[in-house]
């Protein structure tokens, strides 16, 4: 015999919902933008027929996200499911439905999983199903998959500041009397919200808040891999506070450093120039070999935080501090402690932090303070750069040819960067108050 009903599917927008995770982000707005629901074919008793019925949405679209409206009709599926294979009918009178759905529930013979009552209305049928039982996972297990995950999708000095987290999360743990062989469920909101209190106490709420970011995307690893059922990490909330950031060097200091690095130190010169002419962050600097460096096309190749390669021009004011580097290695790294151009086997973390030693030396040598630092040039230059274009075209020109100079990939990125480092400044309103 043929089934009275096709099997009911769920329409995503027009794309295929498992490869979600491949799709560009303008396709993923463009099928959150569409209804998405539940539709399926009922035989016509009169004519034999697969007839299309009414289609199901249940308030689903409310949801702006792809997770919220894909779990909410995925359950209204399988209930609707159930109920057709008990022999629901659409054209019959519904006005029933409640008992007949109460029925199939107080049968001893139903599945266990549909005990619950069912709230039925004319459009759709959703049952309420208790939540599967997740199998036992301990807490060593669970840390050690979420490390392996982040381990393959992380950079090396993301990760290593992820592990390190997790790992003094882990030691608390043990510390709490919390065995590792316990299931990974033992650890609670409150738990968290503990372990998080000590780490403000000792350190401070900008570690604390990076610290609850690091278990929250440990846990979400976690709920992807069906390990946990919610991700209770992120109820917790983010507490305020004031972001770190080096001073702009004035006129002076910036002449008087440079003057100074020329005589003592050309390496650290050279370094400091990069991140002063071609506006990189430090550990940028620190990754450049020297096929990176295309003096033919004037083009510098950049592995940047937020993209593998970001491709930079490279100015002939830093052109010309250059030495021959045609005869270098073209695997060697450009910058070393000893010259430039050699080979360094060291993390991206020490290299960084040898230069920012040696910097030391030379604010120790003219008494500048932990507000200052190599990242400071960045920033001055950048004004500098944003001072001199301001003279003559408009803020929105001036802003559109930095957001090129400086890689921002947002003008709101660039316009935040430009209020916190104070670029932008009105001009004397002495006038104004007379």
């Amino acid at each position: 015999m043929k089934l009275n009903y096709s099997e009911p599917k769920i329409f995503t927008g027009g794309i295929d919902i498992t490869s979600w995770s491949k799709l560009p982000a303008k396709e993923k707005k463009i099928a959150l933008s569409k209804s998405w629901y539940i539709y399926y074919s009922f035989r016509n008793p009169a004519t034999g027929k697969l007839v299309r019925q009414t289609s199901i949405k249940a308030g689903a679209n409310l949801y702006k996200d792809k997770k919220s409206r894909y779990y909410i009709l995925t359950q209204l599926k399988e209930s609707l499911v159930y109920v057709l294979s008990k022999g629901f009918n659409p054209y019959e009178d519904n006005s029933s439905l409640d008992q007949f759905i109460e029925q199939l529930l107080s049968d001893k013979e139903s599945d266990t999983k549909t005990k619950k009552k069912a709230t039925v209305n004319p459009s759709f049928v959703t049952v309420k199903s208790k939540k599967e039982q997740l199998p036992f996972c301990s807490i060593k297990e669970s840390f050690d998959l979420a490390l392996k995950t982040k381990s393959k999708v992380l950079n090396p000095i993301s990760y290593q500041n992820f592990s390190s987290r997790i790992n003094r999360f882990s030691k608390w743990l043990v510390l709490e009397k919390i065995e590792l062989k316990n299931d990974i469920s033992t650890i609670n909101k409150k738990l968290v919200i503990q372990y998080l209190n000590t780490v403000l106490q000792a350190t401070s709420p900008r570690n604390r808040n990076n610290t609850r970011t690091d278990i929250s995307s440990l846990f979400q690893t976690l709920e992807d891999n069906e390990m946990i059922q919610d991700n209770i990490i992120k109820k917790i909330n983010v507490l305020k506070s004031v972001p770190e950031r080096n001073k702009t060097y004035t006129t002076s200091e910036q002449n008087n450093i440079f003057k100074y690095l020329k005589e003592r130190d050309t390496i650290l010169f050279l370094f400091v120039q990069f991140v002063s002419f071609n506006y990189l962050r430090p550990v940028e600097v620190c990754r450049l070999k020297v096929r990176d460096i295309d003096l033919i096309d004037k083009k510098i190749y950049v592995r940047a935080k937020n993209k593998p390669v970001k491709i930079k021009i490279i100015p002939n004011i830093l052109i010309e501090q250059l030495p021959d580097i045609s005869k270098l290695n073209k695997d060697d790294f450009l910058f070393t402690p000893d010259k430039i151009g050699g080979i360094w086997d060291t993390k991206e973390n020490n290299k960084r932090d040898y230069f920012t030693k040696q910097f030391k030396k030379v604010k120790d040598h003219f008494g500048l303070g932990k507000d200052y630092g190599l990242y400071s040039f960045r920033h001055t230059f950048i004004t500098k750069l944003y001072k001199e274009m301001a003279k003559t075209a408009t803020p929105f020109e001036v802003k559109s040819k930095l957001k090129l100079i400086t890689g921002h990939r947002t003008m709101d990125a660039l316009e935040l960067y430009l209020r916190d480092i104070d670029a932008v400044l009105p001009e004397d309103y002495s006038k104004l108050l007379k």
